[in-house]
């Protein structure tokens, strides 16, 4: 073993340097100014739980992702969470049971995965997003898309578009218009997330093969699907995506592709995948879903979103923003140097002769009581 291998990180964790930190920081905090604006209020959850909390909570969540290990002091199982959306769900299950509906709450922190999804190795994300609980209606649907655009916007990402799914349409459909045997609903999820023409028809669900068309802009998808429904089964969603998009208006570009499946393991008649110019993979998911009870009964709806913000942050740390340090030398007047961090400076004191501004990062330098360019 080398003696450097002590400083090696285990793959696909990594440090935040401090430009990284403060663009992290800055994310999470316009954030949660956005959702403070709207009257979502901020919780925060443990990084740990038993195992059985965080996998009982909602259905779809899976405990395989989770690092586990036995707890020394209860000798139960725990759980690194690695989704915050169940933990927000037991706060509002319990603490908050008696809390008015609906109810809004926002959150961020770290979250880790055994592995990571993909070519993408990172085991351990930032988590920021918000949840509305106790509605099903399309007027929270459509409250929590606007925000998800409105946070992902002030924290500085641009070009916003936003692709719609109905997460349950397989389940909906095999029921009664295109009947399917519960042996091959997964099958047929399957083909169609995966867009397989061929696949799909030997999976017994040639009758789905329209929705593999029924993809693309708004607009025009949203006819296809409509074409599509014979029977009127998905009349009620069709509408409630209709009237998403229409508040949703200009504030990003809208998508459609009803048998989305990937990564929507608890979500209900609702999803959207939201994402960014000049990033390559999603900030993030949401939609509507469903609180189970201490017995897995007496579900609540709900309704929200995930922005796993990470590749924005290192957008936002790459940009050479105006730097705003004002160097304090030796014998600086202290009251001075208060006033200046009170309009917005940051100070760095001299604590010897030797200390260069310039190489210390600063901007400026305090003479006269005046900030003065270097």
């Amino acid at each position: 073993m080398h003696e450097t291998d002590r400083d090696l990180l285990p793959e696909g964790l990594g440090d935040r340097l401090p430009q990284q930190a403060w663009a992290a920081q800055h994310v999470r905090r316009v954030a949660h100014d956005v959702f403070a604006s709207h009257g979502y209020d901020r919780v925060e959850a443990p990084i740990l739980e038993f195992e059985k909390s965080l996998a009982s909570r909602m259905a779809g969540v899976q405990v395989r992702r989770m690092f586990r290990f036995v707890d020394p002091v209860s000798l139960r199982l725990l759980a690194l969470r690695s989704d915050m959306t169940a933990q927000v769900a037991r706060i509002a299950a319990t603490g908050l049971a008696n809390a008015p509906r609906p109810l809004r709450l926002s959150y961020s922190g770290a979250v880790a995965l055994i592995k990571g999804d993909g070519l993408d190795p990172t085991r351990e994300r930032l988590q920021v997003g918000a949840e509305l609980v106790g509605s099903d209606s399309v007027a929270a649907a459509a409250e929590i898309v606007e925000l998800a655009i409105e946070a992902l916007k002030a924290a500085g990402a641009t070009g916003i578009s936003v692709d719609f799914t109905l997460p349950d349409l397989v389940d909906t459909l095999g029921a009664e218009a295109l009947p399917l045997p519960a042996s091959r609903i997964e099958a047929v999820r399957e083909m169609l997330d995966a867009k397989d023409a061929g696949g799909l028809v030997d999976a017994g669900g040639e009758g789905y093969l329209p929705l593999l068309y029924a993809v693309g802009p708004f607009a025009s998808a949203i006819e296809k699907l409509a074409a599509f429904d014979t029977q009127g089964v998905l009349a009620s969603r069709i509408a409630g995506l209709r009237e998403i998009a229409e508040r949703v208006g200009d504030k990003a570009r809208i998508t459609l592709d009803p048998s989305e499946r990937h990564g929507f393991e608890y979500q209900s008649w609702f999803g959207f995948t939201i994402f960014a110019d000049g990033i390559t993979t999603s900030m993030g998911r949401g939609g509507t879903y469903q609180i189970l009870g201490q017995t897995g009964r007496n579900p609540e709806p709900a309704t929200g979103f995930s922005l796993y913000p990470d590749p924005l942050v290192e957008v936002l740390a790459g940009q050479d923003g105006e730097r705003r340090k004002l160097f304090l030398p030796l014998g600086h007047d202290a009251g001075i140097a208060a006033r200046q961090r009170a309009i917005g400076w940051s100070t760095v004191a001299a604590l010897s002769d030797a200390d260069d501004p310039v190489a210390l990062g600063c901007s400026h330098r305090l003479e006269g009581g005046e900030a003065v360019a270097l």
